[in-house]
């Protein structure tokens, strides 16, 4: 909680509105309950009024301070219709069906984002990844300048030794399947400046391979060195203060003792408080291990290099952890053209 109550501290002096698609999903009410008690802002939560109501009522859930839209029927849906139509026009594709789409809470709240109508959006506690995804890849989109968009996990684990007080920030684990040198390289710089900007402390990026610096010789760990030479240039290039290292194997990342031995003139080595994986299968198994064999607080998946502000929460989330989620999103809102310049500029089927 040492992390998260900080982020919550700061949202506090800069309040949020966030929409929660998932307005019928029981843990979802009782975070945005939390949310709006807490002073983090406006939450909104989708989904038929009625049922919201009922399903709060069993919970014991006051709904005062949450605004309830039904997306079938709000005064937005025309709007969001025509705009949504528009932008797939211009992608050469039909959208007669723009109707039954925008009804759909994930697109609805998508849209709501991209319209500047709130701050952020967290979903996916009841919905599979690519039903949360690909709503915020239409609409929103990436930022300018930004190639794809990737994502990572925050872990607060109780033993402090480890990363940045406890906190360690893990990328790619939820979007990209197998990334290329450049997109490995964005992931990098991405979730480094994203620790900074919630954290404040210099971020040691750890580039993870089952090599430690040539001890194999294969092509990936090829790909994993010349993701760190561009990671190099691409912060320098923002004027981010952080160091990159690698190819390393992820004991020599976090060890002091072990790190001494293998690459003791490393800024990176023994002392990384994020940790980027070459892959997305090695990226979500660490994560997930980590969260519940050392009993750790895991909040994402943060989505990085969007547009605008997003997570795309675990269905295995409890309230508390969507509290947490939306709680970062908030924080992500506060200058994010710091994170990626430019974002957010463009409405959605603006010419």
């Amino acid at each position: 909680m040492r992390f998260i109550g900080s982020i919550i501290e700061k949202l506090q002096r800069h309040p949020k509105r966030l929409v929660f698609p998932e307005g019928e999903e029981p843990r979802v009410l009782q975070a945005a309950r939390q949310y709006y008690s807490l002073r983090l802002g406006a939450p909104i939560v989708l989904g038929d009024r009625t049922k919201i109501k009922r399903i709060a009522g069993e919970l014991g859930v006051n709904l005062q301070g949450i605004r309830i839209i039904n997306p079938a029927d709000s005064s937005d849906l025309e709007n969001f219709c025509s705009r949504y139509s528009r932008m797939r026009q211009e992608k050469g594709h039909e959208a007669t069906d723009a109707r039954s789409i925008m009804s759909n809470p994930n697109y609805f709240g998508a849209m709501m984002v991209a319209m500047h109508q709130v701050d952020g959006l967290v979903s996916g506690t009841s919905d599979f990844s690519e039903s949360v995804l690909r709503p915020l890849f239409q609409i929103i989109k990436v930022a300018p300048g930004q190639t794809t968009a990737s994502s990572c996990m925050i872990l607060e684990l109780d033993d402090t030794r480890f990363g940045e007080e406890g906190v360690l920030f893990m990328g790619d684990c939820g979007v990209i399947p197998h990334p290329t040198v450049e997109q490995l390289a964005e992931i990098a710089v991405s979730t480094a400046h994203l620790a900074h900007h919630l954290h404040g402390s210099r971020p040691r990026v750890a580039m993870l391979s089952y090599s430690t610096k040539g001890s194999a010789g294969q092509s990936d760990v090829a790909r994993i060195q010349a993701a760190t030479a561009l990671a190099r240039e691409r912060a320098k290039g923002i004027k981010l203060e952080a160091d990159f290292d690698g190819e390393m194997q992820v004991d020599t990342a976090l060890i002091p003792g072990i790190a001494s031995r293998k690459l003791p003139e490393s800024p990176v080595a023994g002392s990384a408080n994020v940790l980027i994986f070459p892959d997305l299968n090695s990226g979500n198994i660490a994560s997930k291990m980590v969260q519940y064999a050392a009993r750790a607080n895991a909040y994402g998946q943060i989505l990085l290099g969007l547009d605008r502000p997003a997570a795309d929460v675990s269905r295995g989330s409890n309230a508390h952890d969507i509290l947490g989620v939306a709680a970062i999103v908030g924080m992500q809102s506060i200058e994010y053209s710091n994170l990626f310049p430019g974002a957010g500029e463009n409405l959605p089927g603006d010419a």
